[in-house]
């Protein structure tokens, strides 16, 4: 699946499911591991814990892979690897105190809040 179709159906995965301050980062130029970085977050344990897994079904109804996924047991802050996309679903306060926004920043710069827009337009 070509990495901006994956990045559009993620999005659209956890909009479903109301998540907030849906960020995306680019990393292909600076990082070999994966091409994009999906951070998004969720009110409770419980609704993380729903994100995730509905961007694991929606990517697998679309004939993608889900590599792993980690932190579905606490739900705090659950990473879903796609390969070429890595999601990260967290609580604010999780979110806040690691601020991968800011780490990532110093190599890649966060989109800004149109980012769903602009994936929904890039399919």
């Amino acid at each position: 699946m070509d990495i901006n179709a994956l990045q559009a159906l993620v999005i659209d995965a956890l909009e479903d499911i109301k998540a907030k301050d849906i960020e995306v980062i680019d990393t292909s130029k600076f990082n070999s591991l994966f091409d994009r970085l999906v951070i998004a977050s969720g009110d409770s344990n419980r609704q993380t814990r729903a994100l995730a897994r509905h961007v694991q079904e929606k990517v697998k109804e679309a004939g993608g892979t889900v590599v792993s996924v980690e932190g579905e047991d606490t739900g705090e802050w659950v990473l879903v690897d796609l390969g070429d996309l890595v999601v990260h679903v967290m609580q604010p306060a999780v979110r806040a105190y690691y601020n991968l926004e800011e780490l990532w920043s110093g190599s890649a710069k966060p989109s800004d809040k149109s980012a769903a827009a602009r994936a929904r337009s890039a399919r």
